[in-house]
């Protein structure tokens, strides 16, 4: 396992422990820690495997730097479990590593995503997730690996919606938040969650994902679990917005990356892009970079006019017809 601090890489290598996350868990003494180099070449070399739990707006660099060490010749199965969407390029994963790999390692890249808390997983409760790749045999083989009596894996072919269900249900998880912290409960809840949905499949759609996508584990799945537990990182941030604090303070002691923040730059870039009509989106926009109180948020999204429930957008794909033209696939 790679990380970026020593005094990490140290600690764990002594006792089999990581002092900042899971600090309760005992890891096999088989796992070692490397770094904070990336690791070499010749190490790389030696591995069937690279799972990337890099967060999305730091993997662009580590990738690029990561790049020249990989044998093109012989590629290990390429994993990213990382949920988000670029800054300033509002890219998925899939565009980052086409960018800095190229295209033919963006299409054996496979993806997990799925509503699976880190805590619960080492405890080994059962948890279920998505696979998913252009190749089919790479999410196979990812599935083979990770599936066991408590993992239970479902593979599938679309990485956009697995990518945009994961990087989208963390801006809802942060709306679910503010609502628990002004005080509201189990029927706005139920709404955040239900309505979330219906924006997320219409973006996904909109985008060129399949509707499908968003009614599995790594849609409906993650949404609910991180819209309902204070474990989540993105939760975590709305309910202490809803509770009066900054963003600015929130962001300073949270002491974990909470990719919803982030992520609702691009999120709101893609909506204005589409046309697509997310106002719960929007209003959490709003509440992280536009300083809008967050009960005024509230309100005026049940001052909303009243609209049709469930609908698809008229036209949908131009994003991921584009990215696909990216990737070298044929899309006739």
């Amino acid at each position: 396992m790679w990380a970026r601090d020593e005094s990490i890489v140290t600690h764990f290598n002594k006792y089999h422990r990581n002092p900042m996350y899971l600090r309760d868990h005992q890891f096999p003494p088989n796992i070692t820690a490397v770094g904070p180099d990336l690791p070499s070449k010749e190490l790389i070399d030696t591995m069937d495997v690279l799972l990337f739990a890099i967060p999305t707006q730091f993997l662009r660099e580590n990738l690029t730097s990561l790049h020249p060490r990989l044998d093109r010749h012989k590629m290990p199965l390429m994993i990213f479990v990382n949920k988000g969407i670029e800054v300033g390029t509002h890219a998925l994963t899939l565009e980052i590593i086409a960018d800095t790999c190229g295209p033919e390692v963006a299409r054996a890249a496979t993806f997990i995503s799925g509503p699976s808390f880190a805590k619960e997983i080492v405890e080994r409760q059962p948890t279920s997730v998505s696979v998913a790749s252009f190749n089919e045999s790479e999410a196979n083989k990812a599935t083979i690996l990770f599936h066991q009596p408590h993992f239970r894996c479902y593979t599938g072919v679309d990485p956009i919606g697995i990518e945009l269900s994961g990087a989208l249900k963390n801006v809802y998880a942060i709306a679910a938040g503010m609502s628990d912290g002004l005080g509201f409960e189990n029927n706005t809840r139920a709404m955040i969650i239900t309505r979330g949905l219906a924006e997320m499949t219409c973006i996904g759609t909109a985008y060129g994902a399949s509707p499908l996508t968003f009614l599995g584990l790594a849609g409906v799945g993650d949404l609910f679990l991180t819209c309902s537990s204070s474990n989540s990182r993105n939760y975590t941030v709305g309910h202490r917005l809803g509770r009066g604090e900054s963003l600015d303070t929130i962001m300073k002691t949270l002491g974990s990356v909470a990719e919803g923040v982030s992520t609702t730059k691009g999120v709101k870039t893609i909506i204005d892009e589409l046309g697509v009509n997310a106002p719960i989106a929007n209003s959490i926009y709003d509440v992280l970079y536009n300083g809008k109180e967050t009960r005024t948020a509230v309100r005026e999204l049940m001052e909303l006019p009243p609209s049709k429930e469930l609908e698809l957008p008229p036209t949908a794909g131009g994003p991921a017809r584009k990215l696909l033209r990216k990737l070298g696939l044929d899309i006739s």
